[in-house]
């Protein structure tokens, strides 16, 4: 399996000729989406889910499909009957080659006067973990952990004990469009002495093998 990062928290996977994107935001690539065969997307927020884009690459490729929690897809099911599949904790699924499973319910709390939302985790080919705006620890193991290594919502010593807890062979960062480059050595050597496990940062467009 190939990981591409795209920019904020979106990444593409790719295995055996076929594309899964996940969380094709506002903050991405405008053509952060198209070229996919699947969709899987976390929650409703615009920095995660913007419908545009989703809507192009669902029209690009009629045979690509949307996996996501049910008040995105709520906004596209009628657009593409058959085509869009609400998800919840515990579900299982086969996306264009790859096998999905869903942990995680809720948002991470902003602030306790903001509504929490519906948010999950997916878990790709038993390997890669994505928990979009939660820190989920998935009850399987994780090879490669995407990082929400800054937000609204955490601090880095959440983040780094996120880290410790999930246990994972290496973990590389996601939602990281708020983080200025002058921040970024801090935060890179924080998780890298104290995570437990190998930390990395891609560039918008760089591929590792996985």
């Amino acid at each position: 399996m190939n990981l591409t990062k795209r920019l904020h928290s979106c990444v593409q996977l790719e295995k055996d000729g076929r594309a899964l994107v996940i969380d094709p935001g506002a903050f991405s690539e405008a053509d952060a989406g198209l070229g996919a065969d699947a969709l899987l997307v976390t929650h409703e927020h615009p920095d995660h889910f913007e419908e545009g884009r989703i809507r192009a690459a669902l029209d690009a490729n009629p045979a690509a499909r949307l996996w996501t929690v049910r008040a995105v897809a709520e906004k596209l099911s009628a657009a593409y009957p058959g085509r869009v599949h609400a998800v919840g904790h515990g579900d299982a699924f086969e996306a264009a080659g790859f096998d999905v499973r869903v942990h995680g319910e809720l948002h991470a709390v902003i602030h306790p006067d903001i509504p929490r939302v519906a948010n999950v985790g997916f878990l790709v080919d038993a390997s890669l973990f994505h928990p979009g705006d939660a820190l989920t620890v998935p009850d399987a193991p994780v090879d490669t952990l995407m990082l929400p290594v800054h937000a609204p919502w955490n601090k880095v010593a959440e983040v780094i004990d996120y880290v410790r807890e999930v246990k994972p062979r290496q973990a590389i960062d996601i939602h990281d469009a708020y983080l200025a480059d002058i921040a970024r050595p801090i935060y890179d050597t924080a998780l890298g002495n104290l995570g437990g496990a190998p930390h990395r940062r891609l560039g918008a467009g760089e591929s590792a093998a996985l």
